[in-house]
Formats: C-alpha cells, sequence, structure tokens
C-alpha cells in the first residue's frame, strides 16, 4: 500500500526525535497504522543541518522553502514543528486551503488562533491533530477528546510546565534561591535563555486554554485565563508550605464552577499550595502530570514526560497513525477537534477571577506585640473569612519583627483581596502580605 507522505516543517529538537522514532519503529508503526508513514520533505531554515540529522538518507527532500512544501503534491499530511504565531499559522492555514491534513505541537498557535483553524480544516474536510502541543508525551489530548467521552468532567488541575515545576522542585529540596535555580536550569537546557513564557505562567495558560475548550466544549478563548507565575516564590514559602503538609506548584486549573450567581468555567494558571498526600504533589523535575475529575469515572491522573525530542516525538507520530487511520474516513465521522461536534459547541462564560472560591495561604510580616493577630482575625472574620491553620515564628533574637502564616477556609476572590489590603494598611505589618492560593483537589 502506498505510504502516507509527510512533509516535515521545522528539523529542531522534535523534528530530529520524531525523523529517528519514525525511522526506528517504522514497521511496527506501520503494522498499526495500515500503510508506512513516511517522511517526504523538510523544510527548514537550516537545510545543512537537517541533512547531517538525516545521516545520508536518501528519498527526503530537504530545502528552506516552508511555503512550497505546504502545497506540494506529493505531501499527505504538514506537521508543523517551528513554532509560534508566525509563519506558523500562514503555513498551517495554506496546508488547510490545499487539501492537506496537519499535525501540530503549537499550543500558542492553537490557543490563539485555534477556532480559526478548527473552522477552516472543518470546511475543507481535513483534520489537524495536535496531541503533542500539551504534556509532551503524556496522551491527555486523546484522554479527553475520546477516553472520558461518556463523562462530565468537572475540573482539571495540571502541572504542565516542566520548567516551572524543576525550578520549584529543586527550590524546595536545595534551598536555592528561584534566581539561581533559574540559572541552573538553564545552563541544562530545561529553560530558555528568555525564561518568560515558563516562569510567567504563560506556556501553561496556552495549554490549559487546549484542555478547557475540549474538556466543557468551549472555543478556544486563551485570553480569559488568568496567569501568574513563579518568580516571587521565596525559600521560605516554600519551607512553610512543608511544614503546613503542603507542597507549592505552579498548577494549570479549569473547573465548572458557580460563585454568587456566576454560572461558567474558570481558567486560572498561577502557584499554589497542594496537599502534600496527593500523587501530584509528588511529581518532580521537569516532569508534566494533569488530574482529571470526572463524575462516572471519578479522578484520573496522567503523568509523564512533558518536553525532549522522543516523548514528544511520540506524540506526533500518534497523531500520525490517527490521520492515516481516518485518512480515508467520511469526515462527519472523524473525532471533532474539540470532542464536540462543531456546531455544539457553548457559550459558557469565563468567571471574572474576583469569583472564584479558593482557600489561601497568607503569608505577613508583623510587629510581635498584644493586639496584632486580634487585628488581623477581625479583618478577616468581617469578609467571612475563617482561618484553617496558623503557624506564627519566634521573632529572631533583637528583633521586634516575625512572620505569621495562616491558611484559610475556601472564599471568594474578591473578599480575599480586601482583606489583604485591610491587613496592609495596619501599622503593625510590614510590606505586602504574600497571597498564594491553595487547592485541596479531592
Amino acid at each position: 500500500m502506498q505510504p502516507m507522505r509527510v512533509g516535515l516543517l521545522g528539523m529542531g529538537t522534535v523534528g530530529r526525535g520524531t525523523w529517528d522514532v519514525l525511522n526506528r519503529n517504522g514497521e511496527e508503526i506501520a503494522r498499526r497504522a495500515g500503510r508506512p508513514i513516511r517522511i517526504q520533505r523538510i523544510a527548514t531554515r537550516t537545510p545543512e543541518r537537517a541533512m547531517r540529522a538525516l545521516g545520508g538518507a536518501s528519498g527526503v527532500a530537504v530545502g528552506d522553502d516552508l511555503d512550497a512544501l505546504v502545497v506540494a503534491n506529493d505531501v499527505d499530511i504538514v506537521v508543523e514543528l517551528i513554532g509560534g504565531i508566525e509563519p506558523a499559522k500562514r503555513l498551517v492555514l495554506s496546508a488547510i486551503a490545499h487539501g492537506k491534513h496537519v499535525v501540530t505541537a503549537n499550543k500558542a498557535l492553537l490557543a490563539s488562533h485555534g477556532n480559526q483553524i478548527f473552522a477552516a480544516a472543518h470546511e475543507a474536510g481535513v483534520m489537524v491533530a495536535f496531541e503533542a502541543a500539551v504534556a509532551g508525551g503524556v496522551p491527555i489530548i486523546k484522554a479527553l477528546r475520546e477516553g472520558l467521552t461518556a463523562n462530565r468532567i468537572e475540573w482539571i488541575a495540571g502541572i504542565i510546565n516542566g520548567t516551572s515545576n524543576f525550578i520549584l522542585s529543586e527550590m524546595r529540596s536545595t534551598g536555592a534561591s528561584f534566581a539561581d535555580v533559574l540559572a541552573e536550569a538553564q545552563r541544562r537546557g530545561y529553560a530558555e535563555a528568555d525564561p518568560t513564557f515558563d516562569v510567567d505562567g504563560i506556556d501553561a495558560a496556552h495549554k490549559l486554554t487546549i484542555m478547557s475548550a475540549i474538556a466543557f466544549g468551549v472555543p478556544m478563548q486563551f485570553d480569559k485565563v488568568y496567569t501568574e507565575g513563579i518568580s516571587a516564590l521565596t525559600r521560605e514559602d516554600l519551607r512553610y508550605a512543608e511544614e503546613l503538609g503542603y507542597r507549592i506548584k505552579l498548577l494549570g486549573i479549569t473547573r465548572r464552577a458557580r460563585s454568587a450567581g456566576y454560572d461558567g468555567i474558570e481558567m486560572r494558571v498561577h502557584p499554589t499550595l497542594v496537599p502534600k498526600k496527593r500523587l501530584i504533589a509528588d511529581v518532580e523535575g521537569a516532569m508534566n502530570a494533569v488530574l482529571v475529575k470526572a463524575d462516572a469515572v471519578g479522578s484520573t491522573l496522567y503523568y509523564g514526560a512533558g518536553a525532549g525530542a522522543e516523548p514528544t516525538a511520540s506524540a506526533v507520530i500518534a497523531d500520525l497513525v490517527d490521520v492515516t487511520r481516518m485518512h480515508t474516513a467520511d469526515p462527519e465521522h472523524r473525532v471533532p477537534h474539540l470532542a464536540f461536534q462543531p456546531d455544539q459547541l457553548s457559550d459558557v462564560p469565563f468567571l471574572p477571577m474576583g469569583e472564584v472560591v479558593t482557600s489561601y495561604y497568607l503569608r505577613m510580616r508583623v510587629l510581635d506585640r498584644p493586639g496584632v493577630l486580634a487585628d488581623i482575625t477581625r479583618i478577616l472574620a468581617d469578609r467571612d473569612i475563617s482561618i484553617d491553620a496558623m503557624i506564627q515564628k519566634e521573632p529572631p533574637e533583637g528583633e521586634q519583627r516575625t512572620d505569621i502564616i495562616l491558611l484559610t477556609h475556601v472564599t471568594v476572590e474578591k473578599n480575599a483581596v480586601a482583606a489583604i489590603a485591610a491587613i496592609e494598611a495596619l501599622d503593625t505589618v510590614s510590606g505586602s502580605v504574600v497571597r498564594i492560593r491553595l487547592e485541596s483537589l479531592n
């Protein structure tokens, strides 16, 4: 049977991994797909480097004309691995317009322009597959789109950025500062020279947008994600969290929620205290994990390498196999891009962050004198915030100020914000109150 012919856009880390795995496991992959899958063309800005990576393999056309690849008659599937928005968006839309199926690992592109891309693919009768866009080699997209299709998904909480998880793991285990661990992550290749997307939570927000759309049957809406990064976290807060029985993780959280008359969906990325007894709290280093709570199956956890050449290539090739299997199927009988039929996507609103209900870790530097704690608890009580746990440290010798750490029961975010402002206005409180949200994930 004639092979499915693949055009590869980009020959970086994931491109090389895709080439290596497809060649190493080609026979087994063909047995699963029903026909061989062959890389026919490669377009990259560095064709000489790509040629070296191929190791002298013949029969593959390598060049630097990306636009020519996506319209080539001898390409059935375009694999987009160049990343970013442009020229990726233009190339993907051109491939779709020319009747090519698309496989992409580009979470930023899909989170920002997925609605347009999926609509174009639906109109053209082609598939866009994107397992590698979220959590690398962890098959979370297939689980949400297919494995859990009988369920009403209630919430998702995920460690979906390996760089940030590595930094937090190292800060906790070594006691090093954020800046020192970030430098180590860059040295090891976990973090880019400009780590903004990772440490500010933007990368995780892209991935959360995709998972939320599939879980709840809504259009991609990246602009609705509340995003907060990890750069302000300190060794002290990680240590205090441990004392209280928690770990701090950068989580992406999306859930169906109701709050004070609001009925909608939450999407938020931020540092989060998680009970140490939860499995997800033990996910260390650059690994990813996604916890999904659904009504029929209960909680399921998906864990593995969220990045890297071959883990991500595993997801890319899984998509190639899916597209190959469904290539000749009636487009109406394929799995919809966002799990729900395109005309069944709902317009459920997203909750404003001020209406989100969660618990809080609060750390404040205060004068060590009678009445201070009473003032703080009164402010919290006035806003219907109750205290779950507390630590008050002895002041260092010769100092008059000490730390008070509080864990609250669940409350509405806007009430917590108002309480923090009032606490910071007290003469006995120095500087800003450190606020980290807390999720029990039960």
